[in-house]
């Protein structure tokens, strides 16, 4: 290919109308409940022409266009894992950037441990386990049942996952956990029943999806439970991004030491100064309320002399750069 596919997207983007601009879409699909899990509420950001307006995503509002006609034949594909308690919305920045420069991306919002679930349950290791299987059942209903699942080239699909939503990855690329590493010093609060789970042994491994070519991981929940073995048979590119100071339980050691164990070396980025949530966009003045008022407000500071703002201008485009690199 001599000019790259995401240039000819964009010139056809910008003449393919006189009075509109290049824009995220965004629409809302339900993907239905089937024998592997109930339905999963889902986001959808996609190229289009029209004039972006704040969209309400359900915690936040997206900088979009609403159901406006997608744009684009071959199209790559997004999908996008949050972290516990997060939601479908909670990466829509990087979802608009990345809808603007020619991808489909799609986000859910995770049954069991999601923000917005009515059945949520953290503390069953199915919350984990359950995760690459959700993700496989949106990418298997947007490619066969989606409107729109002709437009997308089924050949250059990408993974984004934040948290535990990076572990979520790790898994559908072709890691799998030594679950036993946990009992060391397993968790212990009300509900988590982790620990005896992990005892009786009865755990299903990850399901991989061999469609995902490159990965994003972001600050992974649970990364000090792969190994060089358990992490012996991913081959995709992936970039993988670790705080300096970790939070909420994560180790800062956790994304290094996937980094380091992965056989073909990764892209690693440390980001200075940065906690976990310094991996979350910064918070919109109605979404930081909302944290406010529930207590939570480790979601929306960082450590002194950290700029999120200036951070995730630098992430989006480095996230972004790294998918054109090897789905476009």
């Amino acid at each position: 290919m001599n000019i790259p596919r995401f240039i000819v997207l964009s010139a056809f983007l910008a003449l393919s109308s006189v009075q509109t601009a290049p824009a995220a879409g965004l629409t809302f699909i339900d993907v239905p409940q089937d024998n592997h899990g109930p339905s999963l509420e889902s986001a959808v950001w996609y190229p289009c022409a029209g004039n972006p307006t704040q969209v309400d995503i359900g915690f936040d509002h997206s900088t979009a266009v609403k159901d406006c006609p997608l744009m684009g034949q071959k199209l790559p594909l997004i999908v996008i894992s949050h972290g516990v308690g997060g939601w479908y919305g909670n990466f829509h920045t990087l979802a608009e950037q990345m809808a603007d420069a020619g991808f489909v991306v799609a986000a859910i919002n995770h049954p069991r441990d999601g923000g917005r679930s009515r059945t949520r349950d953290p503390g069953d290791i199915a919350s984990m386990t359950q995760r690459p299987q959700d993700m496989t059942r949106l990418l298997d209903f947007i490619l066969t049942s989606w409107s729109d699942g002709s437009r997308i080239d089924a050949t250059r699909i990408g993974f984004f996952g934040f948290s535990r939503g990076g572990f979520t990855g790790l898994g559908m690329i072709g890691g799998n956990p030594d679950w036993k590493k946990l009992l060391d010093n397993c968790p212990v609060y009300p509900g988590n029943r982790f620990c005896a789970q992990i005892r009786a042994g009865d755990i299903p491994p990850l399901t991989a999806d061999p469609r995902i070519i490159a990965a994003v991981i972001a600050d992974p929940a649970g990364g000090n439970l792969f190994t060089p073995e358990s992490l012996g048979r991913v081959t995709v590119p992936v970039q993988i991004w670790g705080s300096e100071y970790g939070g909420d339980g994560l180790s800062p050691a956790d994304a290094a030491s996937v980094a380091r164990y992965l056989a073909s070396k990764p892209e690693y980025r440390l980001v200075p100064k940065s906690g976990h949530f310094s991996f979350l966009p910064p918070c919109s003045a109605e979404f930081a309320k909302l944290v406010a008022d529930s207590g939570d407000t480790e979601l929306c500071s960082d450590a002194e002399g950290f700029d999120r703002v200036a951070f995730h201008k630098q992430f989006n485009a480095d996230v972004l750069a790294f998918f054109r690199k090897y789905l476009m």
